[in-house]
């Protein structure tokens, strides 16, 4: 069975979904790496009996020393795939080039535009009226890696902001488990 490693920062709606519909049945989510000791996706894996791994990146001088330690805990599990999910870190040399080619990360607007930290936010102020997600590879940028999926909707312009960011999660989960599956089958 194929293994993937989640990376995940915040709440972990996202990993969550990914155990929930792929875990043992599609291939084994063998960890989760999480860069927030109270982090809610730290919790959630260990209710879903998922194994972490939690680093402190201010323990560190540079990125590239905990990418290096990040490194050593993926050859002990070796994943096919490094999913990001929520994970707010901008990946280093040092990752992208012992897992070229398999990382990939979910973003909340339709790349490419609106890339970076509050994609939601930004497509909101500039107005646009079909919002989604792009699933994305990622590469030495800020959200310019090829794009793998795409999933949207057409905003009725009288959703709050809450509202949308609702439906943008709704989007992640329809869209990030099958393409994570396809992605494990070639």
């Amino acid at each position: 069975m194929k293994k993937i490693v989640v990376f995940a920062s915040g709440s972990g709606s996202n990993f969550q979904t990914i155990v929930e519909k792929l875990h043992l049945k599609k291939c084994e989510v063998a960890l989760l790496v999480c860069d927030k000791e109270g982090a809610y996706c730290v919790e959630r894996a260990k209710l879903l009996g998922i194994p972490t791994f939690v680093f402190h990146p201010k323990d560190y001088a540079k990125k590239a020393d905990f990418e290096k330690v990040i490194c050593q805990e993926l050859s002990k599990v070796e994943p096919n795939l490094i999913v990001l999910a929520g994970y707010m870190r901008i990946i280093g040399q040092t990752l992208l080039d012992a897992y070229e080619g398999k990382i990939i990360n979910i973003h909340p607007a339709l790349l490419p535009a609106f890339p970076g930290r509050d994609g939601i936010t930004d497509a909101l102020n500039y107005g646009v009226k079909i919002m989604g997600v792009t699933v994305h590879y990622v590469d030495a940028g800020i959200d310019t890696g090829k794009i793998i999926d795409q999933s949207c909707f057409k905003r009725s312009g009288q959703e709050s902001k809450e509202e949308i960011i609702n439906r943008i999660h709704e989007l992640e989960h329809e869209l990030y488990p099958p393409v994570i599956e396809r992605l494990l089958e070639l």
